[in-house]
């Protein structure tokens, strides 16, 4: 909703800086006592800019509260399974492949070799989380499985000749 707002606020303002470039390239050829105009104009551009900053300070807020997409879900009663997954070439060590439905996961992932993309697919192929893999650096990313099913973990960046290669399963039971 806030980005459907940002998007039609943004391109409202594109359109309107449009229009002022526009009269401005129309109106150069005209010579006429510039002081007064300059004075003027001052003063408009700084409403103007502080404008522009209240508009786009308050999309910004309401456009990045979301982030990030997948929070943790999980409460102080309720604690995630955290797993451990490390990328190497070519394959995914975890330290646990099956979960429940409504389990909340935290993946805890990391590189022993060179960078590579950890993405959760489900069984249509659609993304449903991602993160990078990068050697001496941990990413995390919660995720909360709905549907029972087999996921599949694929390499979203290429990591060498058996890039293909790195496919690795997660089984969701209810």
């Amino acid at each position: 909703m806030y980005q459907t707002a940002a998007w039609y606020l943004s391109i409202i303002l594109m359109t309107l800086i449009t229009v002022i470039f526009i009269t401005v390239v129309l109106k150069t050829n005209r010579r006429r006592e510039y002081d007064s105009i300059q004075k003027k104009w001052y003063r408009f551009r700084t409403i103007y800019f502080i404008a522009l900053l209240v508009v786009f300070g308050t999309a910004t807020y309401f456009t990045l509260q979301d982030l990030p997409f997948e929070r943790p879900v999980y409460g102080q009663e309720e604690n995630p399974v955290i797993v451990d997954v490390e990328a190497v070439q070519f394959g995914w060590k975890m330290s646990q492949t099956e979960f429940e439905v409504g389990e909340p996961i935290e993946f805890d992932i990391t590189s022993t070799d060179v960078n590579h993309g950890f993405g959760i697919y489900d069984k249509d192929m659609n993304l449903l989380a991602q993160t990078q893999a990068m050697p001496d650096y941990t990413n995390t990313v919660f995720y909360t499985f709905t549907e029972p099913g087999t996921y599949q973990i694929l390499c979203m960046e290429y990591c060498g000749l058996g890039h293909h290669l790195m496919i690795g399963e997660i089984v969701v039971t209810n």
